[in-house]
């Protein structure tokens, strides 16, 4: 379990949430200023409000979290009215779809999410952005008609329904596609589902108004979170996935026990360490079976496939790409090898530099930093390298009704020995330590607001720690104690030089 996080890429039952690669630093390929010269060959006509011409002076490819937060900042910097196109395959503005496999799954008399209310950027706290807020702001969205040609030479792209537009300056942020079943195998059967956008979801949702067995393949991210909504509907759900324990890539053994058990107090079962061969339908010809390799047969009228993603890199191959993690390569100001053009989000393989390697990170926290550091480099002499720290977590069982919810966060770098403190009844934090007893990683369910507050502070700072302390913690509270009293609020010249401050948020909460 210690280089979990490193063999995300390796199984196709990946939810591909973190893939990196050991890499040296990334050179710097060119001044901030040549997007700025690129940009200038685009005619003046480009900042007519109207969009009157085929010239566009900035483009956003992509729809997701990381265009709607890259539009925000455009707006921020007042470069958005009658300068800024977004080019969707999506039929709505963009939203926070983490919500699609929380919320959104609830069923009715549980009040689940509904666009608009989750449309970015609420999800950091900002204003919801609507299409009307597109259209106040002066920006351009074609809906439902993605790229499906680049000539990088003349920076022209073409759409699926044959729009030219010519760009100053590109920003790549296609995101992900769910990996899928091969048709021949049943991947394509009425009721079997796939969820990267609204449209999936509301699809899963019309069947699990009618579902009386469901079926949930993979125990990642996805196979989490449909298997506890589906819960709220009182269904009967299994998960099935070829590993020992649910989350594999992050949760150790001992974790994933504890959530495996709470998950069967709501009637989730689980079957473990198969692999599915066939999905079969039945006389109507929707589903009806899951055959597994090892000769076992369940019953379903709905199937969920969650086996992981895969970064949408057509047609933008010649951009280059990182075969290694995936997706498109770029520098540490987001930036590919061609002048003018950048990429962010999901898509983007980038120098993770806290731990000096190269990463492509799925994550909405991800997809909202990367896209504003992506445009204030490109319209601002800023050029501060994306120090960015892993971070990821999870809310489920959030519904009326339900007898407890979960909610997890993790920041850091899972490697390393673990250490677990606490009771699951209550709260518990996991700890990865380094052969030198630093901190590499920290984990903590159904912490406070203060305790979890702290999280990135002891990830950044790598503190050492005394190891036979920290096992003999007989609390969450006692564990972070031990960290922040004497670790915290020093830096020696071994912490990479980072100072995360006193620990006012523990003393805070004493009071």
């Amino acid at each position: 379990m210690s280089s979990a996080l490193r063999r995300m890429s390796t199984s196709p039952f990946s939810s591909c949430a973190f893939q990196q690669r050991a890499s040296s630093r990334w050179p710097s390929r060119r001044p901030p200023s040549t997007a700025t010269s690129r940009r200038s060959l685009v005619v003046a006509a480009a900042a007519a409000s109207n969009f009157a011409n085929e010239n566009r002076e900035y483009v956003i490819v992509g729809g997701g979290n990381a265009a709607g937060y890259a539009a925000r900042t455009f707006v921020e910097h007042g470069m958005a009215d009658g300068r800024l196109c977004i080019v969707s395959k999506e039929a709505v503005a963009p939203y926070e779809r983490p919500a699609l496999t929380k919320g959104y799954l609830f069923p009715l008399d549980k009040k689940p999410a509904r666009l608009p209310g989750f449309h970015t950027c609420v999800g950091a706290g900002g204003e919801r952005h609507t299409s009307e807020w597109y259209k106040e702001h002066g920006i351009e969205v074609l809906y439902e008609d993605p790229v499906a040609a680049i000539d990088t030479q003349n920076q022209i792209l073409t759409t699926s329904s044959g729009n030219h537009l010519k760009y100053g300056s590109l920003i790549i942020s296609t995101g992900c596609a769910a990996v899928r079943f091969p048709e021949n195998i049943g991947g394509n059967l009425p009721g079997v589902h796939y969820i990267r956008d609204v449209a999936d979801a509301d699809s899963l949702v019309s069947s699990l108004e009618k579902a009386k067995k469901v079926v949930v393949i993979g125990g990642g991210y996805i196979g989490m979170e449909v298997a506890a909504a589906a819960a709220g509907w009182n269904l009967d759900t299994t998960i099935i996935f070829p590993d020992d324990h649910i989350m594999p890539r992050l949760f150790t053994p001992s974790l994933a026990r504890r959530y495996e058990e709470l998950y069967q107090k709501n009637g989730i079962k689980f079957i473990k360490g198969v692999l599915v061969d066939k999905l079969e339908g039945g006389t109507d010809g929707r589903v009806a079976t899951v055959l597994l390799r090892n000769g076992s047969i369940i019953e379903a009228d709905t199937v969920i496939v969650g086996i992981g993603a895969k970064p949408v890199v057509s047609p933008f191959e010649a951009v280059g790409l990182n075969k290694k993690v995936g997706g498109i390569q770029v520098d540490s100001l987001f930036r590919t090898s061609i002048p003018g053009i950048f990429a962010i989000g999901d898509v983007a393989a980038f120098p993770l530099k806290i731990y000096d390697r190269m990463a492509r990170v799925e994550h909405v926290d991800h997809a909202r930093k990367s896209a504003q550091h992506c445009v204030r480099t490109l319209l601002t002499a800023h050029t501060q390298p994306y120090d960015y720290l892993p971070f990821f977590y999870s809310r489920v069982f959030e519904y009326e009704g339900s007898s407890r919810k979960i909610w997890w966060q993790f920041y850091g770098d899972n490697v390393g020995d673990t250490i677990e403190v606490g009771d699951f009844d209550l709260k518990v934090a996991t700890f990865w330590l380094n052969s030198e007893s630093r901190v590499k990683g920290i984990f903590l369910e159904s912490g406070s607001p203060e305790e979890f507050a702290l999280l990135p502070k002891l990830a950044k700072c790598q503190p050492v720690v005394d190891r036979a302390k920290l096992q003999g913690a007989s609390s969450v509270e006692e564990a972070l104690e031990i960290e922040l009293k004497d670790k915290i609020i020093v830096t020696d010249a071994s912490s990479h030089g980072r100072h995360c401050g006193p620990p006012t948020a523990i003393k805070e909460k004493k009071r």
